[in-house]
């Protein structure tokens, strides 16, 4: 079972969790990471590291949110692996906490 990451990161792209992995599974978008589930190994060191609160383990994922697995998997394939931390958005911080982001998603 891979780890997700959700909603909360859209806008926000802390990379915080990317500094921690083992396995380099993180890969970045314009505004949004994703955990490819095939080379995750469930090592839940990027969970607490998130200040954004948007990585969950996949049967963990909020209600509602369930559409991130898939599209964790699916953005995982098209976009490149992050191996160093990297500064958050610059408006990051307003929009940590703010819900609906999923139509900001730039793919």
């Amino acid at each position: 079972m891979a780890f997700v990451v959700t909603e909360n990161c859209i806008k926000c792209k802390f990379t915080d969790c990317v500094d921690v992995c083992p396995v380099d599974c993180f890969h970045q978008g314009p505004n949004f990471l994703v955990i490819d589930p095939d080379e995750c190994i469930d090592c839940t060191l990027c969970e607490p590291e998130c200040p954004a609160n948007a990585i969950f383990a996949e049967d963990e994922v909020p209600e509602g949110q369930e559409n991130f697995i898939e599209l964790n998997a699916e953005l995982s394939k098209l976009w490149p692996v992050i191996t160093e931390v990297t500064k958050p958005l610059l408006d990051a911080d307003e929009w940590n906490g703010k819900t609906g982001k999923l139509e900001l998603l730039e793919k």
